[in-house]
């Protein structure tokens, strides 16, 4: 109960108490008057005793009363001394803030405030009071440009003003129950100082990472301001130019360095793809960039282009022999565009046709046909400009004018999209050929006459018959030996391409290394174009070359099969896996059946046929299926792919299987290859004795299976996942490799594709050289490569053989060479050596070397 109630209640017994007091004096004065009844007195009296009791309750309870309201005043008096201790306590608190500190009510006037927050303003010739409206007084600050700036606040930061003497401050404020503000005021000059001081270290910091940047650019850049005086530049550029830093810190004017370096300097256009070359008197040579900037300056980069350089020039020299080698092959070779312009003619096509050296260049098929008809070539050449390899028996004249009979074969070559950009010409004289034919053809006739008619005559002329019958001795013995001359000058033939790819891979194993290692170098989207168009023409030399070689290799009967027994289960897989990462490419669906069956079989001959099903499945389906799969037939197996391609027609079944016969069913079938690969199928299955059969329904779809004997699981090799092992290293990094190849293209190629690959490579052309620069029976190393054909009839095997019998531990070896012989393969086989045949493909290099140091 509060103070003023118990002093209500009081009064109020108070006025009660005297109005009683009252009743009893006029009951008491009426009882001493008497009255008219003797009773009266008495019931008088008794009321007044009756009510002097209520009196004396009712002052008992007033006096009760009084004691409460003694004691409720009393604690009142404790509370308001406790109010004034919590009060001076409030202000000491709000005193001990370093912070200012103020409390406004609902209408914005000042309450309370510390010291602080007085002398806080007191600094800015301001004086605040209580009772002051704050905002009015912030509006006074600002007018007089005590508050400099200020920044409103928002959900997740606090109001910052400054001051005009460059002093910070936050303003923390929040609302109290009755409606006004409690506010602190925090001074931040401090941590403002110090957020400006790691502004600027961190923009320095910046600056120095940049410079640092810039240094380590492999290009020499420098920044010309607007003004022509030089503001950046790096390392690279210093050490091109031979400009002293200290020239170049002095913030010299760009004219003034022209005559002070050897760099060319001078702008020479303002678009950012032009550029040009210029070679420096130590043979560095150097791309130059100019790069305009909106502002007016310009930004010159400096690129070295040495190698790429040497690398062009390798190129021309790997093109200077590649002609070397082609005008030396003993058949007229040419390629016309698809404007039907000669755009290549090797020395025997020009001799051929009588044409001095380079005049076909350029020059149009018909206008070249001086002892020729064009129209008879005209129907052969639009099926080749439409994408169908062909080939057809011509006579012409040559340039002395004699009658010839020739063979030729129109290739057509196709890009990634199917566009036909020319075909090759490939010529063959077969006048010889075809007039011993001829001349064989009419003896058999005539001889068949003359015994007819002497047979007639042998009872009678037995003398005769005799006589007769030595000449039909000696015709078939002349007969025989055309036969065999024409044997022997066919094998020749293939003996001579099969020799000749060594030198035709050489170079283009050289230019092969030299894309591979240049493609991790690049990064211009218009060079890594270039450098991709021209690794894909060296891959389709390659194949064709690999081609003609397998071809020739086939016919000449050097290809024996080397059997063994194996799990065919393994293989397909295999295939299959390989085949499924173009699956995209040709938008086909490849399905696959797994198998676990033991075959003895060649099993490299053998893939190289199913790869041959499998691309021509791929090339003859256009977003269709392809299925590889097996059927168990009695003592063997059927190996089939089966597609829902274009088909082939019953009477052209046979005609696939003929040399650059190739059939126009798909689009894509045009894109790669010459028409050889069934050819070679069908040489390959004579090797294997392994039937091949075809079947296909024009219009709907394939299969072309092979028929492989069955093997014993107990004769099977056990053989090691070589591949999986190598792979699971592939450090090649610090690895020391010495390389002995007698082309010091192929040196160079090599060095530049194993430094890529961090390896120290140490080449050598000959043994002798190596010996030069290292200690081959002590100096450590981890795997030696050396080329088979060396200089000088020398050759790598018995090189790598006298290196490791004389070193305390053996070096790993892998030979690389174009020479395909069983013989050399046993050699290799027998002495541990790994063999590599060229071209050599970078990753088949890099899994090879990492096998060897696994």
């Amino acid at each position: 109960m509060s103070e003023q109630a118990l002093i209500d209640e009081i009064t109020e017994l108070k006025l009660q108490n005297s109005k009683l007091a009252k009743i009893n004096q006029v009951l008491m004065k009426r009882v001493e008057e008497g009255g008219g009844n003797q009773n009266e007195p008495y019931a008088a009296f008794e009321h007044s005793v009756h009510l002097a009791e209520q009196v004396k309750e009712k002052t008992q309870a007033l006096n009760e009363t009084l004691a409460q309201l003694e004691r409720s005043n009393r604690a009142l008096k404790l509370a308001n001394e406790q109010a004034n201790i919590f009060r001076q306590r409030f202000i000491d608190a709000i005193e001990s803030i370093s912070d200012a500190f103020v409390l406004l009510d609902s209408d914005g006037r000042i309450i309370l405030q510390n010291s602080h927050f007085v002398n806080f303003w007191k600094k800015s010739g301001l004086r605040v009071e209580e009772g002051i409206n704050l905002n009015d007084f912030k509006d006074l600050a600002k007018t007089r440009g005590v508050i400099s700036q200020a920044y409103p606040g928002d959900a997740d930061n606090s109001p910052v003003y400054k001051l005009s003497d460059n002093r910070w401050f936050q303003l923390n404020e929040r609302r109290t129950r009755e409606g006004g503000w409690v506010m602190l005021y925090t001074d931040i000059t401090a941590l403002k100082v110090a957020e400006s001081e790691r502004y600027e270290k961190a923009m320095a910091q910046k600056s120095k990472l940049l410079q640092n940047l810039v240094d380590n650019l492999s290009q020499g850049v420098i920044l010309i301001s607007s003004h022509d005086q030089v503001e950046v530049w790096n390392k690279r550029f210093v050490e091109m130019s031979k400009l002293s830093p200290h020239m170049l810190r002095s913030m010299p004017y760009f004219s003034n360095l022209k005559n002070s370096t050897e760099l060319d300097l001078e702008p020479k256009s303002n678009n950012e793809d032009d550029y040009y070359v210029q070679s420096l008197s130590n043979g560095t040579v150097l791309e130059i960039r100019d790069h305009r900037l909106n502002n007016g300056k310009l930004i010159k980069t400096f690129t070295d282009i040495t190698t790429r350089h040497r690398y062009a020039e390798s190129l021309k020299k790997s093109e200077s022999w590649l002609r070397l080698i082609t005008d030396n092959v003993p058949a007229m070779i040419a390629y016309v565009g698809s404007d039907l312009k000669f755009q290549f003619t090797n020395q025997v096509y020009v001799d051929w046709y009588g044409w001095a050296k380079g005049e076909l260049y350029g020059l149009e098929l018909e206008q070249s046909r001086i002892n020729g008809d064009f129209i008879q070539l005209q129907p052969f050449v639009d099926r080749a400009l439409k994408g169908e390899s062909v080939s057809f028996e011509i006579e012409e004249l040559n340039s002395s004018g004699a009658p010839a009979h020739l063979l030729k074969s129109y290739v057509p070559n196709r890009d990634s999209t199917g566009t036909v950009l020319g075909f090759f010409v490939l010529v063959r004289d077969i006048t010889l050929r075809r007039n011993n034919a001829l001349a064989l053809q009419k003896a058999h006739d005539l001889l068949d006459i003359r015994v007819k008619e002497r047979t007639s005559q042998l009872q009678s002329l037995n003398d005769i018959l005799q006589v007769e019958v030595e000449e039909r001795r000696l015709a078939e013995s002349n007969l025989t030996a055309a036969i065999n001359e024409a044997e022997m000058a066919n094998i020749s033939k293939t003996k001579f391409l099969a020799a000749v790819s060594h030198d035709l891979l050489q170079p283009l194993n050289a230019a092969q290394l030299f894309t591979s290692s240049l493609s991790e170098q690049l990064s211009h989207k218009s060079a890594s174009s270039l450098l991709g168009s021209i690794s894909s023409s060296l891959d389709d030399l390659e194949n064709l070359i690999s081609t003609l070689v397998d071809i020739s290799k086939l016919d000449a009967g050097v290809v024996k099969a080397d059997k063994s027994t194996f799990n065919l289960g393994e293989l397909l897989t295999n295939l299959a896996n390989e085949y499924q990462q173009i699956t995209e490419q040709f938008d086909v669906e490849l399905h696959h059946v797994p198998l676990n069956a033991i075959v003895h079989t060649d099993s490299v001959l053998l893939a190289r046929i199913l790869r041959n099903f499998l691309s021509n499945a791929f090339r003859y389906t256009d977003k269709g299926k392809v299925l590889l799969g097996c059927r168990r037939q009695g003592d063997s197996i059927s190996i089939q792919v089966w597609d829902n391609g274009a088909g082939i027609a019953k009477d052209q079944i046979k005609e696939i299987f003929k040399e650059f016969k190739r059939l126009k069913s798909s689009q894509k079938a045009f894109s790669n290859g010459l028409g050889l690969g069934l050819a070679i199928v069908d040489k390959l299955s004579k090797v294997l004795a392994h039937p091949i059969e075809v079947n296909s329904i024009e219009g709907k779809g394939s299969v072309f299976s092979v028929s492989v004997p069955l093997g014993k699981i107990d004769k099977m090799q056990q053989r090691n996942d070589n591949l999986s092992r190598a792979l699971a290293n592939t450090d090649l990094a610090n690895r020391n490799v010495w390389l002995i190849d007698n082309d010091a293209s192929i040196c160079l190629a090599m060095s530049q594709l194993l430094n890529g690959w961090q390896c120290h490579v140490t080449t050598a052309t000959s043994l002798e050289a190596l010996v030069r620069k290292v200690d081959i029976k002590t100096e450590q190393a981890d795997i030696l490569i050396v080329d088979y054909h060396l200089d000088d009839d020398i050759n790598g095997l018995d090189v790598a053989i006298e290196i490791n019998e004389s070193r305390d531990i053996a070096l790993p070896i892998l030979m690389i060479t174009a020479n395909y012989s069983e013989e050399l393969k046993s050699k290799a086989k027998q002495r541990g050596i790994l063999l590599l045949n060229k071209p050599v493909k970078p990753m088949k290099l890099k899994t090879s070397m990492l096998y060897l140091l696994k």
